[in-house]
């Protein structure tokens, strides 16, 4: 748990000051992060060309939907610092209340330690932090934020599943050892990279400032 908190302390500002600051420094995050993200999924996909290159499709969409989102001219930061709240306060959420109130599983089969009562507590919390960043940002209404944050925190979920169901597959507990504490990469941004897919799709099929107007 110390190496988890030591290395979150260390990785977290980072990230967000590349948000923050924008060009060069998320363009070169990006740049570490896709080799290494293609290299965990062909890892997970051993074996399996199909697998394979879907996978690596999938990462570096994620890569191009995090640059493409973020250098909008037009509220791009606020959005990709929302899409990171979002998605930190659901796997939180899940977390807290899934913990505390355990019940049915949510997915046995792929992640025996998630529970439908963490979906529902990552998806009210993704919701109340959505809607207060509309609100900070004076960015968009409430309650449409706030049902956003919801299907957020379900896409986030289905990354998370997604990857455990990759890891079961190739019978490994970590994409890798990349962070101390936390294993590979793709064990830290499974969900986030789900995200920034469904949202980059989504503003590019509904147009405008999506999602704040």
């Amino acid at each position: 748990m110390l190496l988890r908190v030591l290395s979150a302390i260390v990785l977290a500002p980072l990230f967000l000051a590349a948000i923050w600051f924008g060009y060069p420094w998320i363009d070169l995050v990006a740049a570490i992060a896709a080799p290494l993200m293609v290299l965990e999924w062909m890892r997970l996909t051993r074996g399996r060309p199909a697998a394979r290159i879907l996978a690596i499709i999938y990462a570096m969409a994620g890569v191009v939907a995090l640059l493409w989102l973020r250098h909008q001219p037009s509220t791009g930061r606020e959005t990709v610092l929302w899409i990171v709240a979002c998605v930190i306060a659901a796997d939180t959420g899940a977390y807290v209340l899934g913990s505390l109130a355990g019940g049915l599983k949510l997915a046995p089969s792929i992640s025996p330690s998630k529970t439908w009562s963490g979906l529902i507590g990552g998806m009210c919390w993704a919701a109340v932090v959505s809607a207060l960043i509309g609100l900070v940002f004076r960015l968009g209404e409430t309650i449409p934020l706030a049902l956003i944050g919801i299907g957020i925190a379900i896409v986030d979920q289905l990354g998370d599943l997604l990857e455990s169901a990759a890891k079961r597959r190739a019978g490994v507990k970590d994409s890798g050892n990349l962070i101390p504490g936390h294993g590979g990469l793709l064990d830290r941004v499974d969900g986030l990279l789900a995200v920034l897919v469904v949202v980059a799709l989504a503003r590019l099929l509904v147009g405008g400032d999506w999602p704040w107007g």
